[in-house]
């Protein structure tokens, strides 16, 4: 079986957030391979876990996949100040005799994990605002997505996920967890609480989901879920989660001093991108809703935004919500059928661009997660969940229509939901064995004897 078949088998999609089907990123022809090991997100350490304890294996699944895409050039970027890892990957590299892998070194910048940010430091080569790194000639595929085709390549599905528990636990952890398994269980694992009520970050705390306390306890890991941050229920990330629209019109309209911070320490604008936050802001304040603001071209620019929160957590000086406020603009021009007009041109990144990265720990303080941010996470604890509700919506695209009927017995890595034919998706397999006791959008499945 061809490698590209064995990824799209096992259902594998990408680890690092967004969840696009691995087998379609993958099907393409390339110059760069580009394999994301930054992990920029303050306080996550999965990545790092996998470097350390599988680096064989991510190699080996490197290799295979810059011969199936005919990379001239293979890199796995990680941070100059991962040494251990550093240590690993390049033992595990003496091995790799096929295809030249290169390590190549970032600095503790967020967010240089971002898939166009990561093409511009290994390649110097700027992303189209809306591209891809295709465009370019490159492909950017996680650490973690890499360990998955490395499983796949045994004939492993993709049930488990390798899952960073932190944040107010009593044992920050490494969970590896069958995909369904609830957040409860995870922070179980990870010693409990300190909290009697929480909330949880899924995700990292720049980009995560936050979740109430009530939500995070229904909550159930899924093949994008990367982290578990347990905060106080009142913590400044879950208060800033909770600002209504309204509110967000006021204190812009009352606030925003026109500094342009936003704008000068924007990822994408440092790349050269025509998204200038601070204008938006500024139409915000002074304009209707959000709809009769969409002919404006400044306002457009917020399509082309990575929700990195740089510019709301970092930037302001003001405490406002410029991340919030361009996610509302993309969802109502998504809404209008609105697209976002490219146009070609020569993009050049900011040459103030090397003044202006964000510092990781920086980003970590200002989130309010700076107590958490040295942890050294190196331990594993494995989920053996009773129950698992594993949801038909794991990735990018359509979702997996079932293959089972309640009362059916499956066993763990038994396809249980399948890919629409001539859709974007991907498969989805059982994480344990056991009796389908239900199935709406999700399946349940309990491990019965």
């Amino acid at each position: 079986m061809e490698l590209l078949e064995q990824i799209v088998r096992a259902g594998v999609v990408g680890l690092g957030g967004a969840g696009f089907p691995t087998g379609k990123k993958l099907d393409c022809r390339v110059e760069w391979l580009i394999v994301n090991g930054a992990e920029c997100e303050p306080l996550l350490r999965t990545d790092r876990y996998l470097m350390r304890h599988n680096a064989g294996r991510v190699v080996r699944a490197a290799g295979a996949v810059a011969r199936m895409v005919g990379a001239k050039h293979c890199v796995i970027a990680l941070k100059r100040a991962y040494t251990e890892e550093w240590k690993a990957l390049e033992a595990a590299l003496v091995g790799e005799g096929t295809v030249p892998i290169e390590l190549f070194p970032l600095d503790s910048f967020y967010p240089a994990g971002d898939e166009q940010v990561l093409v511009y430091e290994v390649t110097e080569r700027v992303v189209p605002p809306a591209g891809i790194p295709l465009d370019v000639g490159a492909v950017v595929s996680n650490l973690a997505t890499m360990n998955a085709i490395s499983d796949a390549m045994d004939g492993i599905p993709l049930t488990k996920k390798y899952i960073t528990v932190t944040g107010e636990v009593k044992r920050p952890t490494i969970v590896r967890a069958p995909v369904g398994t609830s957040f409860e269980e995870c922070i179980r694992l990870a010693g409990g609480s300190k909290e009697e009520r929480y909330c949880v970050i899924d995700g990292g705390p720049m980009m995560g989901k936050v979740m109430g306390y009530e939500e995070a306890r229904e909550a159930a890991v899924t093949k994008t879920t990367s982290g578990i941050i347990v905060l106080d229920e009142d913590h400044y990330l879950s208060v800033l989660s909770k600002t209504p629209v309204g509110r967000m019109k006021r204190l812009a309209s009352a606030a925003c001093i026109q500094c342009s911070y936003c704008t000068q320490l924007c990822p994408r604008n440092l790349l050269g991108h025509p998204l200038e936050p601070h204008k938006i802001m500024r139409r915000f304040a002074a304009g209707g809703d959000i709809p009769s603001l969409l002919d404006d071209p400044a306002v457009r620019q917020a399509a082309i935004c990575c929700q990195c929160g740089v510019c709301e957590q970092y930037a302001c000086p003001m405490g406002l919500t410029p991340r919030r406020i361009n996610a509302l603009i993309r969802d109502e021009m998504r809404k209008a059928g609105i697209p976002y007009e490219r146009r070609e041109a020569l993009w050049e990144a900011d040459p103030e661009r090397r003044n202006r990265k964000l510092p990781t720990k920086r980003a970590a303080a200002r989130s309010g997660v700076l107590d958490y941010y040295d942890f050294e996470i190196d331990t594993l604890a494995e989920a053996a969940p009773s129950t698992v509700r594993i949801s038909l919506r794991q990735n990018m695209g359509a979702p997996a229509q079932p293959v089972v009927q309640e009362g059916d017995r499956v066993r763990e890595g038994q396809l249980i939901a399948r890919c629409p034919e001539g859709k974007l998706g991907a498969d989805i397999h059982a994480g344990i064995g056991g009796v389908v006791t239900k199935v709406t959008d999700y399946i349940v499945i309990e491990a019965r004897g």
